[in-house]
This record gives structure tokens, sequence and C-alpha cells, in this order.
């Protein structure tokens, strides 16, 4: 599966609605680190949730 990278999680929003679905389903408090992270694809931020409820 390849990745597609943007620029930053706006651009990821706006670009791709599997994302932005994604994104708006998650808790606030989770979005607001995913905001403050460098997450540039679908992938990346799912990880990235991931590795937050795992902590």
């Amino acid at each position: 599966m390849s990745e597609s990278f943007h620029l930053c999680l706006s651009d990821l929003l706006d670009q791709d609605l599997s994302s932005y679905e994604y994104f708006y389903s998650l808790p606030a408090e989770i979005q607001s680190k995913v905001r403050r992270s460098d997450v540039r694809s679908f992938e990346e931020m799912q990880e990235y949730v991931t590795k937050l409820r795992t902590q």
C-alpha cells in the first residue's frame, strides 16, 4: 500500500476523506495531541493514535 504524504495535518484532512473522518471520530484530547504532532499521512495518524492509546 502506498502512502501519500501531505505538508501538514490540515492538508491531510482537506484532501483525504478517510483521514478527515478518522480524525473527527477521535476524542478531543487525542485530536489536540494529533494537531501538535507531525503526521502527514493516514497511516502515520493511525500509528500515532495507537501509540497514544497504549501509553
